[in-house]
Order: structure tokens, then C-alpha cells, then sequence
């Protein structure tokens, strides 16, 4: 029974957003929009808790959010860490004692609607006001990114390059908007005619259309040098997005693996970031 509900609800909700949109097609697409960035996990559970209490600092005010920021001090140079969908900061867990050990100086907050900080939705427009205002406040000479949280980044420096920045990091990161907005539209059933209002409604709100928001694309200008992981098997976010990113980024290194999947927590890859912040 429970097959059979996963796959007629996606067909309803379809169904729903395809007849609404002939009547009411802007109120439909902001709907539809709002139901796609809506996180459904990611808040702190227990076994999180302590981990994350050690590292609390300030609670950030930044676009009507209230971000919770944390900070592990290290006399090096500093780092932030933006983690992906519908995660929060005990993701980086494994990498924090590895840059701990390197006498870094960290910080890292949890996103828009994720951990504890407030909200109910993430868009990576919201995800890079974030992101801009963190990288003022904080001034970090390196910056690391999982998955959305890399695209952020990419979008970050494109939008707002920043001189005090020398090094980005991006893992299992996805690059095309458009592709993920695809496959939304494979899974709910949405028209090309109401993915063509939706569209509108992205343009009219953002200044961009879906095709135009490409990573690979932003990557032209940037100047940074750039370390992209990314999985051949990553079922999340697929591998010929960092190969993309890194064929128009000069100053990038694509670090390929098979099987490590799309979290990618592994020690060699801690200890392959850990290199080339330091060198």
C-alpha cells in the first residue's frame, strides 16, 4: 500500500499544480516553488546535540533568519564550512577534528531552515545571502562546500568574488539548475507549459531564468584555485557536474573516486582537503 501511495501522490500533486496553474498561474507557481524548497529534514537530533553545544557562537541575523553560527578556534588561517540539503553542521564533524589537528581556525553555521536556525524553506539565493554575509563577517581565506552548500559557494563568488579568499572546496556538488528543476519535473508529473510559468515566476523574482543558473558557467570567472570531489556513482548529484565546473575553472583540480558515495566523510578525502589548504 505504501508503494502504491509514493506513486499516485507525485501524480496527484501534478495533477493539482497543472489544473490550478490555468486559473491562477503566479499563486500556482509560487506554491509549487515553495513546496520544492520546503526541508523536511535537517534539524539537530539528540545524538547531534552535545557535539554541536561545544561549538555554538553567535545566533546571526541575516535575510529575516535567524542562523546559528559555530566556531572551533585554531591559530591558522580561518575556514567555513557550508554544508548541503537538508543537513547542518555535525555533517563536517570528521573534517572539523582533521582541521583541528591543522590548527585552524573554523567556522561553520547551519543553513536557512536547517539545525538551529530558523525557517521552513532553502533556496540557494537565500543560501548565498548566507553565505555573503558570513564570508564578510568572518573573513575566511578558505571556503568548503558540500553539495548544494558548494554550489552556493560557486554562485557566491560569481555574484560577490571576494579578493580575501584564495581556496575553494566543493564535494558531490550539483552544477545545472536546470537539471535539478528536470528532475522535480519527472517526479511530479508538471506540464511544460506550467514549468513554463514556473520559470517566469524564478525570472521575475531572481533576475534569471532556470537555464541561466549553471555552476559550470559561473566558473569562467573565477580565479581561485579550486578543489572539486565528486563520485562517479553519486546517485545524488551526478559526476559530470564537477567535470563540467572543472573544465571552465582554471585554477581547479577534479578529484574523482568510485564508491564513496555522495556524503563523502572518508578520511582520505578529509586528509586530500587538509593538503591543499595547507600547501
Amino acid at each position: 500500500m505504501k508503494k502504491v501511495i509514493a506513486k499516485i501522490l507525485p501524480l496527484a500533486y501534478g495533477q493539482y499544480f497543472n489544473l490550478n496553474s490555468l486559473f491562477f498561474p503566479k499563486k500556482t507557481a509560487h506554491r509549487a516553488f515553495n513546496l520544492l524548497c520546503t526541508i523536511r529534514k535537517g534539524k539537530v537530533r539528540p545524538q547531534q546535540a552535545d557535539y554541536l553545544e561545544k561549538g555554538k557562537n553567535v545566533v546571526e541575523q541575516v535575510a529575516n533568519h535567524q542562523l546559528q553560527s559555530y566556531h572551533w578556534p585554531g591559530n591558522g588561517e580561518t575556514v567555513l564550512l557550508v554544508h548541503g540539503w537538508e543537513s547542518n553542521t555535525f555533517r563536517w564533524r570528521n573534517l572539523i577534528k582533521k582541521l583541528q589537528e591543522a590548527n585552524f581556525n573554523i567556522i561553520a553555521f547551519d543553513a536557512p531552515s536547517h539545525g538551529h536556525s530558523s525557517g521552513k524553506l532553502l533556496y540557494v539565493p537565500l543560501y548565498e545571502e548566507a553565505v555573503h554575509y558570513m564570508v564578510k563577517k568572518y573573513n575566511p581565506k578558505y571556503l568548503v562546500g558540500h553539495s548544494v552548500g558548494g554550489m552556493t559557494l560557486m554562485y557566491n563568488e560569481y555574484k560577490n568574488p571576494n579578493p580575501a579568499v584564495e581556496k575553494i572546496v566543493t564535494i558531490g556538488s550539483p552544477s545545472e539548475f536546470h537539471e535539478i528543476m528536470e528532475h522535480s519535473q519527472n517526479i511530479l508529473r508538471f506540464s511544460n507549459r506550467f514549468m513554463g510559468i514556473i520559470d517566469n515566476y524564478i525570472q521575475d523574482r531572481f533576475g534569471f531564468k532556470i537555464h541561466d543558473f549553471s555552476t559550470s558557467q559561473f566558473a569562467k570567472s573565477n580565479t581561485k584555485k579550486g578543489l572539486l570531489f565528486h563520485d562517479r556513482l553519486d546517485l545524488v548529484a551526478p559526476y559530470h557536474a564537477s567535470e563540467q565546473v572543472h573544465a571552465n575553472w582554471k585554477g581547479s583540480k577534479l578529484a574523482t573516486t568510485q564508491g564513496l558515495g555522495h556524503s563523502m566523510h572518508q578520511e582520505e578525502v578529509n586528509d586530500e582537503i587538509i593538503n591543499f589548504l595547507l600547501a
